[in-house]
């Protein structure tokens, strides 16, 4: 069973903590991670790009010159595709990007990342994160002592994490989500991982064997 310290907000030591080997010792499937990284994405589009047809573009009711005796192309109208101002071409309408995702090779995904996290020891349990009012230079006193300045990390909290969102929301590359809102992306795009102990039994619900 894989066991972590738990580390204080100044970086040292005061427990250790041991973790579900079902969710922390996964193997590696960089195919399932793609597909939870690409389905994400995918979700995260509005698909609202839109262009006008020749049909919708203003205008060109009328034909612009007569089809014969001016030397001139034939033109039935000034909103045709070719001219400017006209309509698009097989342009972009509004449609949904969406991907779906079983639940199970979700967090099947999401089990993996973690686990990949712990192997590179790039995961840091952190005791609590004690911040009475949000305190920028706390968060990157905080980094500093984890050895973590300048890099892209991610906070796991439990339920309590707004006095740490705002604290950390203009420190470039930090960012903060919930245990219960955790997903594959989020870890994939981060360099490091600090969770709160209290987000620990959280993560473990979700995604545990049980």
């Amino acid at each position: 069973m894989p066991t972590v310290p738990v580390v204080s907000m100044t970086g040292e030591q005061v427990d250790q903590v041991e973790l579900d080997p079902y969710v922390w010792d996964s193997p590696p499937n960089d195919g399932l991670v793609h597909q939870a990284v690409v389905t994400y994405l995918a979700n995260q589009r509005t698909g609202s790009a839109s262009t006008k047809t020749r049909a919708e573009v203003r205008g060109g009711g009328r034909k612009p010159w007569r089809q014969k005796g001016l030397g001139r192309a034939r033109h039935g109208s000034i909103r045709s595709p070719i001219w400017t101002g006209g309509g698009v071409t097989f342009g972009p309408k509004p449609r949904s990007y969406r991907k779906s995702m079983n639940k199970k090779a979700r967090r099947s995904a999401l089990r993996c990342v973690l686990s990949e996290a712990l192997r590179d020891t790039e995961l840091t349990v952190v005791d609590a994160i004690d911040l009475p009012q949000p305190k920028t230079r706390t968060v990157v006193e905080m980094l500093g002592a984890f050895g973590q300045s300048g890099r892209k990390v991610l906070f796991v909290t439990d339920e309590s994490g707004e006095s740490l969102l705002k604290s950390s929301r203009n420190i470039p590359g930090v960012d903060v989500i919930r245990a219960r809102d955790l997903n594959t992306y989020k870890v994939v795009n981060s360099e490091h991982l600090v969770v709160t102990r209290d987000a620990l039994p959280l993560i473990e619900e979700v995604l545990g064997d049980g």
